[in-house]
């Protein structure tokens, strides 16, 4: 079969996600495609099948991550924990029979929390009130101060807001965030950018509403970004609760707020990626490589975000050893390092990989939770970073990029070849509901291989809830359906297996790499 063309850069301007529920804002995805029966389906029905009912049946993978979420439990870079999982994962390998497996050594950062608290004093009816904030400092911020910080607050839905303030009177206060739910997006844009942002102006410190729908008295956490030209101060993430209250209390007179934050970085710590292997029958050096990130925050399991990521890919991997088929290309699992925070281990996959990237026949990626499966997301046609970036000072931020229609009519043939392969492979996932091609897939750890044109995937679930759950004390194993677990591994171990063995290939394009 000839080679597929590369697919068009049809949306250079407009963000893509790692998966459809990673970035859209409630409503916005575009409508998944149905599957087409050609060729592959033919070709592939019994294997498909044999694969599936294994997999429904399977219970080796749930138990991995029962052990990793409970016996292992949260994994941040740097800490012990991360590292005892990571050797654990290497043993899983080796005894169920990877080739090839190795720990390839990433230096990774060591930020650590500390203590931290966050309180709110107000003029209340008939005293002063203060009361305690449900707060988690956000990745890589610097701490306060000992004795904290407290100061009056200015509260602003947006950068625009913020950017009209004129500095000296954000100058040494505490600003707030709460540019509402409009998806991952927009919401991890403020948590990322917004420190900096304020810090520009002379404030203090910064507190940020939580990027999530989900009004329950949780923190999420995350990463944040600080600009190198600006100073570094402390910034947390706040309740969607709290961050209301502080809005509504602002308009009836000065609100104060007291931070304590005892976070700093270490030294930076040897961990490594997680490697294992089937080799290929007939071309070995040709890679469909899979895997999610064995990190997570120090809050809750890292269960949804994403145990459940790692061990469906590496269960789907294990079920085409178990049941003895031998594709024609190798299929490589990975455990990346040091996603939440840093990403140094997708950087250091690519290293490796070298001059031999055009080997990389395809990647998936699994890190936007294993609720129930719908299909497979592929990114050929939308490139650009995982998630919108802060804009300058005085650009407009847009609550949700509008995508275009996407148009068949409007492909080369050859992208339509390469389009219609993937539509034909998911038609053989039909029994599990699971039969879909949703426009954008890939992932922050794949991002680096990604945006030197090799072919991205990942999963698309109906993601309800993932994040309700994630970077919080809740991404516990309890949120893990066994049964959604399993529809995400059949589908994962069906797709890498026809994508290793079929005689074409998809291709991807070069763009820039996902964050």
């Amino acid at each position: 079969m000839k080679r597929f063309a590369a697919l068009a850069m049809c949306a250079a301007l407009f963000a893509a996600q790692s998966g459809m529920a990673q970035i859209g804002a409630p409503g916005e995805r575009p409508a998944p495609l149905t599957a087409i029966p050609g060729p592959l389906a033919t070709k592939y029905k019994a294997d498909a099948d044999r694969i599936i009912e294994a997999a429904m049946a399977d219970n080796d993978g749930y138990a991995a991550l029962t052990y990793l979420t409970d016996h292992i439990g949260k994994r941040l870079s740097g800490t012990p924990q991360l590292n005892t999982a990571v050797a654990w994962g290497a043993e899983l390998m080796k005894k169920t029979g990877f080739q090839n497996v190795q720990i390839q050594p990433v230096m990774v950062p060591h930020w650590v929390r500390g203590n931290e608290s966050a309180t709110i004093t107000y003029k209340g009816e008939a005293e002063t009130i203060t009361k305690p904030l449900h707060m988690l400092g956000l990745g890589m911020s610097v701490g306060t101060a000992k004795g904290g910080i407290t100061a009056p607050v200015v509260f602003v839905h947006d950068f625009a807001e913020l950017d009209k303030l004129p500095d000296a009177e954000v100058k040494g206060k505490i600003v707030v965030f709460n540019p509402g739910w409009h998806g991952y997006g927009v919401g991890s844009m403020y948590r990322t950018g917004g420190p900096s942002r304020a810090a520009a102006k002379g404030a203090a410190a910064v507190l940020v509403r939580s990027a999530t729908g989900l009004a329950m008295q949780i923190p999420h956490t995350g990463t944040l970004r600080y600009d190198e030209k600006q100073p570094k101060i402390p910034a947390a993430a706040i309740t969607v609760e709290d961050a209301l209250l502080i809005e509504r209390l602002v308009k009836d007179g000065p609100v104060t707020v007291h931070l304590e934050m005892e976070a700093h970085m270490g030294p930076e710590v040897k961990a490594g990626n997680v490697i294992g292997e089937i080799v290929g029958s007939e071309h070995p050096e040709q890679v469909v490589v899979l895997g999610g990130h064995i990190d997570s925050w120090d809050v809750g399991q890292g269960a949804q975000d994403d145990g459940g990521g790692i061990m469906s890919t590496f269960e789907a991997v294990s079920l085409i050893h178990k049941l003895g088929l031998k594709p024609k290309r190798t299929i490589r699992v990975v455990f990346w390092v040091n996603e939440e925070n840093g990403g140094a281990g997708g950087r250091a996959y690519r290293q490796w990989i070298g001059d031999k990237i055009g080997d990389q026949v395809a990647a998936i990626e699994s890190d936007g939770g294993v609720e129930k499966p719908l299909g497979i997301g592929y990114g050929g046609f939308f490139g650009g970073p995982r998630r919108p970036q802060a804009p300058a000072p005085g650009a407009t931020v847009a609550a949700a990029p509008v995508r275009p229609a996407f148009d068949e009519r409007a492909l080369s043939p050859e992208e339509k070849q390469s389009f219609d392969a993937l539509r034909d492979i998911v038609s053989l996932l039909s029994s599990i509901g699971t039969d879909t091609v949703s426009l954008g897939g890939g992932g922050s750890d794949i991002g680096p291989i990604v945006a030197d044109g090799v072919p991205s995937l990942s999963p698309r679930t109906v993601g309800d809830h993932y994040f309700d759950w994630h970077h919080t004390e809740a991404d516990t194993l309890d949120k893990v359906d066994p049964d959604s677990f399993k529809r995400n591994t059949a589908m994962l171990s069906v797709v890498a297996y026809v994508l290793a063995d079929m005689d074409g290939r998809l291709v991807g394009h070069k763009g820039i790499a996902r964050e």
